[in-house]
């Protein structure tokens, strides 16, 4: 388990990154087709962790498709059933939340195709790996850092509001209680509550930031559980004249965070590095079709991105984050 992630560990990780999906490609239908079924292309992250499947399978002479389930897991169900009829080679999957997996992975168990999971996890099922992040730690980290911020303006004594994904997610339930525990741990008790996200857009939590702060007029700190949603805070926190009076920390990352941690308007977020996240899925599904055995249990760092260390953390992200779609 990575509790502490130094310069030097972190320029490992983005030097690994850089040397993968070199080399020229085999042609596609020499070994058929990587499907990655996602919860839905509209999020950042899940169009960052299907590049990183992309760069690897068409690297290694792969078909490969993705497949939207828009948050719906009958539709996850139907893009299932659709790859395994068209006979695809593996599929690399994040689910829509933990309990809606096993009902795919025992389809593509049935039908002999492997699985590899890409975040989330699963409640039970066969896989070949589950390639994700330590969520409680890196939860914890923003937690950690949004309490020091908190301190440092004189702001513990209000409360903190939290907007998370899913709670039937094992990712949302670690986000969660490793949030609470920093924070908890730091002196700060004030709860604001929670909400569940359910369509995961900016326009969602900027509603449901707007009722915490009329609930809660103590309210000094918000946590985000995902990328783009943290707009909508910020923009509710904004329309409400808070701005400052309200700090914020977020998980995952955009290209729009960067502006915005320079600026000290988010004070930090725990960023995934989802393009990475794809490729070691893509590169655990290609080591089993060649006949390997890739750990069960495979886990990519979480990034701990403040104001302070942006700059330098740049680099990294640009690559391993948000998949050089930021210049």
């Amino acid at each position: 388990m990575i509790t502490r992630r130094t310069l030097a560990a972190v320029a490992a990780s983005s030097a690994m990154a850089l040397t993968l999906g070199l080399g020229a490609p085999v042609l596609a239908q020499d070994k058929g087709e990587l499907v990655y079924i996602t919860p839905g292309l509209d999020l950042a992250f899940w169009r960052y962790v299907s590049e990183g499947v992309k760069s690897v399978a068409e690297a290694q002479g792969y078909g490969f498709a993705a497949l939207d389930s828009t948050n719906d897991p009958q539709t996850q169900l139907q893009n299932a059933q659709d790859a395994i009829a068209r006979g695809v080679a593996g599929i690399i999957m994040s689910p829509t939340d933990s309990s809606t997996a096993p009902a795919v992975l025992s389809l593509a168990a049935d039908a002999g195709i492997p699985v590899v999971i890409a975040d989330i996890g699963t409640d039970s099922g066969e896989y070949v790996s589950v390639i994700g992040s330590n969520n409680y730690e890196g939860a914890s980290g923003v937690g950690e850092a949004l309490a020091e911020a908190m301190k440092a303006a004189g702001k513990e004594g209000g409360s903190i509001g939290i907007v998370g994904i899913s709670q039937a997610r094992l990712n949302g339930q670690a986000r969660t209680k490793g949030f609470k525990d920093a924070v908890t741990a730091a002196g700060i008790t004030g709860d604001a509550g929670l909400q569940q996200m359910q369509s995961y857009t900016a326009d969602e939590t900027f509603k449901f930031t707007q009722d915490m702060i009329t609930a809660n007029p103590n309210m000094t700190g918000m946590f985000v559980q995902t990328d783009g949603p943290t707009l909508g805070a910020l923009r509710a926190i904004k329309a409400a004249r808070m701005d400052g009076e309200v700090l914020v920390g977020a998980f995952d990352g955009i290209p729009e965070f960067v502006p915005l941690l320079q600026s000290g308007e988010l004070v930090v977020s725990g960023m995934q590095q989802p393009y990475l996240m794809g490729v070691r899925s893509a590169e655990a599904m290609v080591e089993h079709l060649n006949g390997g055995t890739p750990e069960k249990e495979i886990t990519v760092p979480i990034l701990i991105v403040t104001s302070s260390n942006i700059e330098e953390m740049l680099p990294t992200i640009r690559e391993t984050v948000f998949a050089n779609e930021m210049q």
